[in-house]
């Protein structure tokens, strides 16, 4: 019984996986993405920093607060994104 489950297994197993011929392509948009994506992090931290200073001068700073939150909580998810693909695939 055992030994018919491994070779079950052994048959599923897709190992790594490799790229098809001409998805070069695919890639370097991926990779754009990615760089954008970390460009708009960075724009995001900036303006959230931006707002709270000038909420901060005014009294407030609670919604800017909440603001950075939402901005963190998308560079995590961007940092994370291949490791969630890799968990899920």
């Amino acid at each position: 019984m055992f030994h018919s489950l491994m070779s079950i297994i052994a048959v599923i197993d897709p190992g790594q996986g490799q790229a098809p011929p001409g998805s070069g392509g695919v890639t370097k948009i991926v990779g754009w993405a990615a760089w954008i994506a970390v460009a708009v992090c960075v724009v995001g931290i900036l303006v959230a920093g931006m707002k709270m200073a000038i909420e901060h001068r005014r009294g407030g700073g609670g919604e800017s607060v909440a603001s950075l939150g939402w901005v963190m909580g998308g560079c995590i998810v961007i940092g994370s994104a291949s490791a969630l693909v890799g968990a899920l695939v």
